[in-house]
């Protein structure tokens, strides 16, 4: 292959696709979802949905939600899995890494809480793929903290 023939990702697609093939570790019965945090061009932490450490897998029945027929966005209150957002900003803290200063890569939009876990950790941009059940106040405070958030478009490959 030529030098010139190669083909690069962008940094967002990098992230991103890399984002993807964390979900893949989900242990979620429901969706898998996964979030990358990034500072320097450099991954520091990442995280996908799921049950908490020592808890059974929810494929396994370990959260009574998930292996309920409740629909989507029902009996949110009954669900033990902790958010991809969350699991990689809390995935840093356990290990002593600092995220002030970076970005979150997500493959799902965040809830409310996770757009608030996000604020108060000091993470600058979060740029998502997929919508989900964003809503005007998340994004209202992602402005207001100053959280750069954005959408992220694949491009077309040549």
């Amino acid at each position: 292959m030529k030098k010139h023939d190669l083909k690069r990702p962008d940094w967002d697609t990098y992230f991103m696709d890399i984002a993807h093939v964390v979900a893949r570790r989900s242990n979620c019965s429901r969706r898998q979802v996964a979030a990358v945090i990034v500072l320097d061009k450099r991954i520091i932490s990442t995280g996908y949905n799921g049950t908490p450490r020592g808890i059974k897998n929810c494929f396994e029945g370990g959260c009574p939600r998930c292996a309920s027929e409740a629909g989507s966005g029902v009996n949110l209150g009954d669900c033990l899995c902790s958010h991809a957002e969350e699991n990689s900003i809390v995935q840093a803290a356990y290990h002593g890494i600092a995220v002030k200063g970076g970005m979150l890569y997500c493959t799902i939009s965040p809830c409310l809480l996770c757009a608030k876990m996000i604020i108060n950790a000091g993470i600058l941009e979060v740029v998502y793929e997929h919508e989900y059940h964003f809503n005007e106040q998340a994004r209202h405070l992602f402005k207001e903290a100053g959280v750069h958030c954005r959408q992220f478009a694949r491009r077309e490959t040549e």
